[in-house]
């Protein structure tokens, strides 16, 4: 039966496999599974509702070409992204996407993924970009989502807009700034340093919003751009909790659209980022570096769209 001889019927020998997987026993070796369609797929914590929303389309874009996503998530206190690393290639998997890992991070160290490359592990990251590491990458354009929001808030009189943001060392947020800076410079004629007083770092996070937004509320801002959805929640709380009226006090615009945002109270005004189209790029990029005919090591940069809610509107006289 499980030397593989003739004679046993496919099906009872499928699952006499089976029951062996699910008691943990070794398959012989010459009936296992091949792992060359496995695809890991790194992302960070799933409460924000963007991650879940890009994992399901690059698992339905891998599916659609016949590999199996397998989905790895970093957890506070829990594994890390140089653990989920190794569990996946000693499982022999095809290829990796990372998803905002550490090479978004700029004081994170890039040999990993030179190992990686040498191991001979095709790999692709997404949200971030780092010149020091030779494989494709795939962002939105964070400055462009920048001069989105801030014109949007302007063309309805805003001038004291504020930038909520996580912590500085992050290329996007880098990168948010500098777009942020950009936008209040041709719009207002800010300096660089006006610019940076309207800026406050805090935690990706619904209570990082909220006390982002009320560190800027306090600066006199009429309206806070969020580096994130949730984050934008948190600022809409922030200005309730001050007496303040969402959006005739203090306007709120998130980025990313995630799923349900636009059913908040009142529906968010944010910038979409191109979920879709990155996650197809992304696999795309995957596919043609396993198939031995890389991507080029560059940056595929997607285009956001702003989408115009109900957290936003004119701003209000005398504030």
């Amino acid at each position: 039966m499980l030397n593989g001889k003739p004679g046993v019927a496919a099906a009872t020998r499928e699952s006499v496999l089976a029951a062996l997987d699910v008691l943990g026993y070794e398959r012989p070796v010459r009936l296992r599974r091949s792992s060359a369609g496995l695809v890991g797929l790194i992302t960070p914590e799933l409460d924000n509702p963007i991650f879940p929303a890009l994992a399901q389309v690059i698992g339905q874009a891998l599916t659609r070409q016949g590999y199996t996503p397998v989905l790895a998530t970093q957890t506070p206190g829990g594994s890390t992204e140089d653990e989920l690393t190794e569990m996946l290639v000693d499982r022999g998997v095809a290829g990796i996407i990372f998803v905002s890992g550490l090479h978004a991070d700029t004081t994170a160290d890039t040999g990993r993924y030179d190992r990686l490359r040498a191991q001979g592990v095709p790999h692709v990251l997404v949200n971030g970009f780092s010149p020091a590491v030779q494989a494709p990458f795939v962002s939105p354009d964070d400055r462009a989502a920048m001069h989105l929001a801030v014109g949007h808030l302007a063309s309805l009189g805003h001038s004291r807009i504020g930038l909520a943001v996580g912590p500085r060392r992050f290329v996007p947020v880098l990168r948010k700034i500098e777009g942020f800076q950009q936008a209040m410079a041709e719009r207002f004629g800010l300096t660089e340093e006006e610019a940076q007083a309207l800026v406050q770092h805090s935690l990706y996070t619904l209570e990082g919003g909220q006390a982002a937004a009320a560190a800027l509320i306090a600066r006199g801002c009429t309206a806070v751009v969020c580096a994130s959805d949730m984050m934008a929640l948190g600022a809409v709380r922030a200005a309730r909790q001050q007496g303040l009226r969402v959006p005739a006090e203090v306007s709120v615009v998130g980025f990313d659209d995630s799923p349900l945002i636009a059913f908040t109270d009142p529906p968010l005004t944010t910038v979409r980022q191109p979920v879709q189209a990155m996650g197809q790029a992304a696999v795309r990029a995957l596919l043609e570096e396993i198939g031995g005919t890389p991507a080029p090591h560059s940056e595929f940069v997607f285009m956001p769209e702003l989408v115009v809610r109900g957290s936003t509107a004119s701003a209000p006289e005398g504030r």
